[in-house]
């Protein structure tokens, strides 16, 4: 009883100083009320009564308070008090406070020693520290619960430590369902596993689709830049367009004055060799037949013929006294270019040509570079080539350049004639130069193998060149001319094999050009060639001029025979066996030969004819009988070989022996040797065999 009392009293201090420490923290004690009212149950005012009355009798009956805490309360005492319950005031309540005993000061300074010796231990001490504390907040707060009394007492050693309880029973394993669990662990993982797969699927998506946005945005960058580059080439093109349309006119005109200044010049010489042949020969004829005229006619004609004769006389005393000089005294009378002009002429010439010349200069002196120049004008398209190739190729520029160029090419033409032998050539002109490095530059840039800017330059020789060149042929070019010939021939070969990757195009002006060429020869061979036939008794005597006019004549045909069989590989071979031998050496060489008495000078024209042959129609090993063409040519041969063996002149006879070899005409020389028992000659047709 007596400790009862005491921990009453002992209590009631305690309520007093937790009544300081709540009217200090309401609010701490009010959270205290509200975590724990949910856990233990509060006595009761009846309870709380008794406790009174008890707690009263035991300062009554006892001097001090113990300090033993433990004590536990029973029914009796708790039954002998409730009679002196009903004689306590009924202000009990206000006494009795509603709140857990408080902690004593002791407890309060352990417990935040406590705390702040375990803030520095591991996760483990803090577990165990707001376990103890939980509990701590419990003691404060309930005493008694229901008559049962309470242990508040705390101390380190009244902590129990949780054990596992082998009384517990858990439920059977087996194989099966440790398998189960396992196959629902596995098929959660395979959906998570999927999720994410459809997750990193779609952040790929997304990632393709970015990509695409910022593509789609550089390129709308760009759009603006190709829109300002494709508005300035057009407005380029059209400015082009305009000037080339303005600058065209003139130079047709200028085309067409130098055209008609070299045609006037040709006419010269062409008609200048027809009047002197006429007038020649019909003099000549005239000495053979003495034919009766009118004085006053003959007179007249004489004059006239005289005047003509005496100009070409003087004309060839020229250009002999010329090859003397040079030392060439080989030269045959006949072969040699008779276009010479007077004095007169020329000057008038050279003045009109450079008049033209200047009126050519002046076309393009008010053009900027970039409308005039070939090469800044496929500059301009290069760039577009290589910034925007896909609309390059798709607008045909291959097809447009070369009818843009048209123009300018032809300006620079206007000074090139194919027929002078120092003319420029085509290579070295600047817009052949222009084209042919515009050319490899989209070999190196275009990955297409079938570019079609490789075929502009044979499209613009097609279109622009050939035309030109074709002039030439059929209105200037004199086939007689050894020289223009020459000249023609080395342009047609660069023409028409070097520049042939355009097929179709260039096969139609190629058969053009040579359909002209085969026209032109066939012209030269009804107009200028002519060698007369006089009886022997006018051609015995060398300085008689029937026979210097038939020797020239001649050899102007033999000439003419030899500028045609330039054209090898480049006509038909049928097309120029044709010309050549059926047209000028059957019907005009070979009688001039068949009237000629035979001897070296025979001999020596025999040879020259052989030498014009063209070796390739000869290059067969097996072939032992000549072309057919060639068989007029033969039995000439061997006719003259009769003659010559019959008056024992071995070297002639050997001579046509090796003529006859050479144009593989081995079985009619052996025929001749076996004939005329010349087996000393037989090693000489071994030697080609």
């Amino acid at each position: 009883m007596v400790d009862l009392s005491a921990d009453e009293e002992d209590g009631a201090h305690h309520s007093s100083e937790s009544k300081d420490d709540q009217s200090s923290s309401p609010n701490s004690s009010r959270t205290l009320e509200d975590e724990f009212s949910s856990v233990v149950n509060i006595p009761d005012a009846a309870v709380m009564q008794a406790t009174y009355r008890k707690c009263k009798l035991a300062r009554a009956q006892e001097d001090y308070i113990s300090l033993d805490v433990k004590h536990t309360f029973t029914n009796s005492g708790m039954k002998k008090n409730s009679e002196d319950s009903e004689s306590e005031p009924d202000d009990f309540k206000d006494i009795m406070p509603f709140t857990p005993k408080p902690q004593t000061l002791r407890q309060r300074m352990a417990e935040e020693t406590t705390t702040r010796n375990e803030e520095t231990s591991d996760d483990s001490q803090d577990e165990k520290t707001q376990d103890i504390w939980e509990q701590q907040q419990m003691r404060k707060a309930v005493k008694i619960t229901k008559g049962q009394d309470i242990d508040l007492s705390y101390s380190h050693e009244s902590q129990t430590v949780k054990k596992f309880d082998a009384s517990i029973s858990f439920p059977p394993v087996s194989l099966e369902i440790i398998k189960k669990k396992l196959n629902t662990r596995l098929t959660l993982l395979q959906d998570t596993h999927r999720s994410h797969l459809r997750e990193y699927e779609k952040y790929i998506q997304d990632i393709k689709s970015s990509k695409s946005t910022i593509q789609n945005l550089e390129n709308s960058s760009n759009q603006t830049l190709s829109f300002k580059f494709y508005k300035s080439m057009k407005i380029y093109v059209e400015n082009l367009i305009d000037c080339l349309n303005e600058k065209i006119i003139s130079i047709q005109e200028i085309e067409s004055a130098m055209h008609a200044l070299l045609l006037k010049q040709a006419m010269i010489f062409m008609k200048r060799r027809q009047d002197e042949l006429k007038h020649e020969s019909a003099y000549l004829q005239q000495l053979s037949c003495k034919p009766e005229t009118s004085i006053n006619k003959s007179l007249a004609m004489d004059e006239k013929t005289q005047w003509i004769l005496e100009e070409a006389e003087s004309r060839r005393a020229r250009r002999r006294q010329a090859r003397i000089l040079s030392g060439n005294c080989t030269h045959e009378e006949g072969t040699s270019s008779d276009d010479e002009l007077s004095s007169a002429d020329m000057i008038d010439f050279q003045k009109s040509q450079g008049d033209i010349l200047q009126d050519h200069k002046k076309i393009f002196e008010d053009v900027h570079s970039d409308f005039c120049n070939i090469q800044n004008i496929l500059l301009r398209f290069r760039q577009w080539r290589e910034k925007f190739p896909d609309s390059y190729y798709e607008a045909f520029i291959s097809l447009c350049i070369p009818k843009l160029l048209n123009p300018l090419i032809r300006f620079q033409l206007i000074d090139w004639n194919p027929l002078k032998f120092d003319s420029i050539g085509l290579k070295q002109m600047p817009w052949f130069t222009s084209i042919e490095e515009f050319i490899d530059c989209s070999m190196e840039d275009s990955k297409k193998e079938d570019s079609s800017d490789k075929k502009i330059l044979s499209t613009v020789i097609n279109k622009t060149v050939i035309p030109r060149l074709i002039g030439f042929v059929e209105f200037i070019w004199d086939p007689l001319s050894t020289t223009q010939t020459t000249s023609l021939v080395t342009q047609c070969r660069m023409i028409l094999e070097e520049h042939s990757t355009c097929e179709n195009e260039v096969n139609k002006g190629k058969q053009d050009l040579l359909k002209s060429i085969v026209s032109r020869m066939k012209k030269a061979i009804e107009d200028d060639v002519f060698i007369p036939l006089y009886p022997k008794s006018a051609v015995e005597n060398r300085t008689s001029p029937h026979s210097k006019f038939q020797e020239r004549q001649f050899w102007s045909g033999l000439k003419l025979f030899g500028n045609i069989l330039l054209w090898n590989e480049l006509l038909p071979e049928d097309t120029l066996q044709e010309l050549g031998l059926g047209k000028l050496l059957n019907r005009y060489l070979i009688i001039a030969l068949l009237n000629a008495i035979p001897g070296p000078d025979v001999v020596k024209k025999c040879s020259q004819i052989a030498a014009y042959l063209p070796e390739k129609w000869f290059q067969n090993s097996a072939m032992r009988t000549s072309i057919p063409q060639l068989e007029n040519f033969i039995q000439f041969l061997l006719q003259s070989a009769r003659k010559l063996s019959r008056n024992e002149i071995r070297d002639e006879v050997k001579e046509i022996i090796l003529i006859l070899v050479k144009i593989k005409a081995l079985n009619q020389a052996e025929s001749f040797i076996e004939e005329c028992h010349l087996d000393h000659l037989r090693s000489v047709i071994k030697e080609f065999e």
